[in-house]
This record gives structure tokens, sequence and C-alpha cells, in this order.
């Protein structure tokens, strides 16, 4: 959540972000929502300060006073109760609009409102040559590895069993993941995949994405989308101590994802799927060197894709592309040989103070007490890299077969 006293000392820059976002919004309402919260407040305080003032009077005064002052003790005390829940009123009808607003987009990001606005950065690795390449769904089912059909009978469409040797090679990604990440600082973590509403509504998800999401209604739970919900929820409502951060967690978790709206695209195999395992970095971070850690996260998300030997691209995510709550994003997309393009296999985002304050995690230096930066960041988004490894090492006989350096990871050299 921004800080609304951008409207009062920084009006233009919040009126680019909506731009630069390409959201309409009737701006004067919320000023005066705004104008209308900060008012009934003040008058709240201002009998306040003067029923204080009068306790204090009544406390020194005789019998005779404080029998005189206590008709006007009472009077304050009825006006107060009133203003107070005009305030709360207030100040509800207004943050009801005002949890709906993005974050602000960085300076550095491209501005756009689609994919195609996206700055590519770099690319790496040699893209292999494939005359007629299979895709991932098609090796894996006649090498009875994968299976959606039988999936979709028991589950529903966009759900996969996945058998053998994949099932190997999958946590023995996942163990590879946690383990560097663990060299590198990070916590490993296993968190919890059901949370409370808050929980999403501190990281922003939730008014917007709230369709994504599934929801257990009966025990005011839900399936969290990722592990960056219940790791950024983790330290809500602390002080951290500012020598402690940056604090860095691994969370491997199973997520949960409605994919409402997105009917007809990307429904071939286990690309975008109901439910998938996930590694997510996260860091709650120093805000002066977030920027710098924002960098970090993405520097580990590429030396997992080069130790992978997949081919990727690292692109600029623009303003129009960009979720609720980061000011500005990585992406790494990987080759796919047979679509003969690059596809999102993992983001890394800094959402600066957006999450912080709604959650309410402070850093304190010294005497001084701030809201601190979070980011976020996918180290391996299993079913995605299963995807990119086993297309990008197919053979000409239908098998798939790893370099001796890669398999030293999947621990299987072949899949036959």
């Amino acid at each position: 959540m921004l800080d609304p006293q951008i409207l009062n000392k920084n009006l233009e820059e919040f009126k680019e972000n909506l731009q630069k976002r390409e959201i309409e919004l009737d701006l004067d309402v919320l000023i005066e929502l705004d104008d209308k919260r900060r008012k009934a407040k003040f008058e709240a305080e201002q009998v306040r300060a003067e029923q204080n003032k009068l306790s204090k009077e009544i406390a020194k005064s005789d019998k005779k006073t404080k029998d005189e002052l206590l008709p006007k003790a009472t009077e304050l005390s009825d006006k107060f109760k009133k203003l107070s829940v005009i305030a709360e009123k207030e100040e509800k009808l207004f943050f009801e609009h005002w949890v709906k607003i993005p974050n602000i987009v960085d300076v550095t990001s491209p501005v756009g409102s689609s994919e195609e606005d996206n700055k590519e950065i770099k690319k790496i690795g040699e893209v292999k040559e494939y005359k007629n390449p299979k895709n991932h769904l098609e090796i894996g089912e006649s090498l009875g590895l994968i299976n959606v059909e039988k999936a979709s009978e028991v589950s529903g469409s966009r759900f996969s069993y996945i058998f053998g040797d994949l099932v190997k090679i999958e946590f023995n990604l996942v163990s590879y993941v946690l383990n560097k990440l663990s060299e590198k600082g990070f916590t490993p973590t296993v968190p919890p995949v059901l949370v409370r509403e808050n929980a999403l509504y501190g990281t922003g998800f939730f008014p917007d994405d709230a369709e994504q999401v599934y929801e257990i209604p009966n025990d005011d739970l839900f399936l969290v989308g990722t592990s960056e919900v219940s790791l950024a929820a983790l330290h809500g409502d602390e002080i951290l101590e500012h020598k402690s951060l940056p604090l860095r967690y691994a969370g491997f978790s199973t997520c949960f994802r409605r994919e409402a709206g997105t009917y007809g695209k990307d429904t071939t195999g286990i690309f975008r799927v109901h439910q998938f395992d996930k590694v997510e970095m996260f860091s709650f971070c120093d805000p002066e060197k977030s920027k710098d850690e924002h960098e970090y996260l993405l520097s580990i998300e590429e030396e997992i894709l080069r130790d992978l030997e997949i081919p990727y691209r690292v692109v600029d995510v623009c303003s129009g592309d960009l979720g609720a709550s980061a000011a500005k994003k990585y992406d790494i997309e990987a080759w796919i040989p047979s679509e003969e393009t690059y596809r999102e296999v993992t983001s890394c985002s800094n959402t600066t103070d957006y999450q912080s304050r709604r959650l309410n995690i402070r850093t304190k230096k010294e005497k001084d007490t701030s809201l601190i930066h979070t980011l976020n960041g996918t180290a391996l988004a299993v079913g995605r890299i299963l995807i990119a490894l086993i297309e990008n090492n197919q053979q000409e006989d239908g098998s798939v077969s790893f370099s001796d350096e890669l398999s030293k990871i999947t621990k299987v050299q072949r899949l036959s």
C-alpha cells in the first residue's frame, strides 16, 4: 500500500504513476475522501486533547470545582465517541479505495502496456537447432512420465500426474536449489500453504487478484499461489533489528492458482496448471539497499539457469505488466524449442515498502524506526523448468539425454 501522504506531498508523481499503470480513476473523489477522513480524524483528536486537558484540571481541583467540571467532561466524552465513529467510517471508506492503488513504478522500468513493451536486457546460452522438435507433453507421454488425460478425469483440466525419473529429477532440483540458496544466506523454509485473508491483503494479492485464489470458505482460509504470501507475513507487526538485515528465506511449497481468465491459453501439458511446486526467494531488506538486493536475487536466478544449461533471456518488465505490489520486476524466459520462443520461468520483484506498510513490518536503526523493503524472486518453478529441461535435451529417438555436468544435478543421465 502506498503512503497516502503522496496525495498531499507529491500529487504529480501519483498522477504519473496512474498513467504508467494505465489506471483510470476519479482522482477528485479520492482526494475528497482523503480530505474528509483527515478532517474527521483531526476533529476527534481535538476533542481528545480537550478531554485530556480537562482531566488534568479535574484531578487538581477541589470537590466543588470537580462537580462543576464533570458535566463538561461527560459532554466531551459523548462528543469524542460520536466523532470517533465518524472518523472510523471515513477512514474505512477511503482505504477501501486506497488499497486498490498499485505501487509506484520505478523510474528505470520501461513504460508500456503489454509483453511487447518489455525491455530485453540480455540473452544467454546457445539455442539448439531441431528439425522437428517435440513438445514436453509428447515426449513425457511417450516415455510414460506425464499423464494429463488421467489427471483431467480425476481432478479436471490443468492438473497432471508425474511419474518415475521425472519425479526424482524434481526433488533433486529442489535439493540442489535449496542447498545453493542455503550457502548464499537464505534460510530453507517450508511455509504454510493455507493462509488467512489478511496475509493476501498484506502482500497485495487482495483485492485485485482474488479471482485467482482458491478459497476454503468453511475455515476462512485460502490456498497460496506462491509462498511469497506466507513468507512476507512471517514478520507481520514486527520491528526487525537493522543489524539482522537482510533476512532471506527460501520457501519450498506447493502452489495453487485458479488461472481464471486464461482459458485456451497455454493449456497443453504442464506449463500453466492449477497446482505446481516452487522454491521462492524472499528478502526483508534495508530500504537503502533494496535495489542492490534486487540485482542479487536476479543474479541467483541466472546462476541456476546457467547451471541447468538452459538458454534464456532477461527482460525488464514494463509498467503495465507489473503486479500491483511490484515497483520493478525482472523476468527470466527460457528457450522452448517446440514453440521457438522464450517463455517465462522466473520473476523477480522489488516491492519497496508496499507490502511492509500493509503488514506493518519495520526496522529500527539507532533511534529511528522505518518501514523495510521486501523483495521476492522465483528460484525454481519446477514444472516450467522440467519443460525447459525436457525440450532442450531431447534426442531424435524421442529420449532425453543430459550432459555429464547437468546429470550431476538431476542425478539422472537419460530419460527413455
